[in-house]
């Protein structure tokens, strides 16, 4: 019997370790892509006006949006509806067919200034903002590669602009993209 409750023991620690994307609140499970990596950071596509009530609700400090505010998507005056939120925000205007490590440090600047600020990252969808957030767990917070490229992988696998993108800061961080399991063939191209 004492063994049978240690193995459970040791298969809930296993199991809750082995999970590298936190299960959200239940609430914030509605917005789009939404993906919790810690307590204090998480990622998304764009959220509505009810759901950025939410993310306030939930403890979130600052919200940084990694996209154009001209897309059909993005939430008219969405810097002042943070900020009436009583959360700080912040903007990174990253073009999709061109990221440029800028972008990427411009956000982890951000980011290192308040490291215990609990902070949502979106973009439209999550894809640019879940390879922010792959950067920046495996450069600055010491993620696995094969750990943060598992969570990226549950929105999307990058095309080959994200992917050399990716390439090109890690190797400027001293980090090396390959891992085993990592497969950084770009997607086949989306047909019009």
């Amino acid at each position: 019997m004492k063994s049978r409750i240690l193995a459970t023991a040791a298969a809930v620690v296993f199991a809750t370790t082995a999970l590298a994307v936190e299960e959200p609140a239940s609430a914030l499970a509605e917005i789009i892509n939404f993906r919790q990596y810690s307590d204090s950071f998480a990622s998304a596509g764009q959220p509505t006006l009810e759901q950025l009530q939410t993310v306030a609700d939930q403890g979130f400090e600052r919200v940084v949006y990694i996209a154009f505010t001209n897309n059909p998507n993005a939430l008219p005056d969405e810097d002042q509806l943070v900020k009436n939120l009583g959360m700080e925000y912040m903007q990174v205007p990253v073009a999709f067919d061109n990221p440029l490590p800028d972008d990427f440090y411009a956000f982890a600047d951000s980011m290192q200034r308040n490291t215990g600020k609990k902070t949502l990252l979106h973009c439209q969808v999550n894809a640019r903002a879940t390879a922010f957030s792959f950067l920046y767990r495996v450069i600055y917070d010491d993620v696995a590669v094969a750990e943060a490229k598992a969570d990226m992988n549950t929105v999307w696998q990058p095309n080959s602009v994200w992917r050399d993108f990716i390439f090109e800061v890690m190797a400027q961080n001293g980090k090396d993209p390959n891992c085993s399991g990592c497969d950084w063939t770009p997607p086949p191209p989306r047909q019009q």
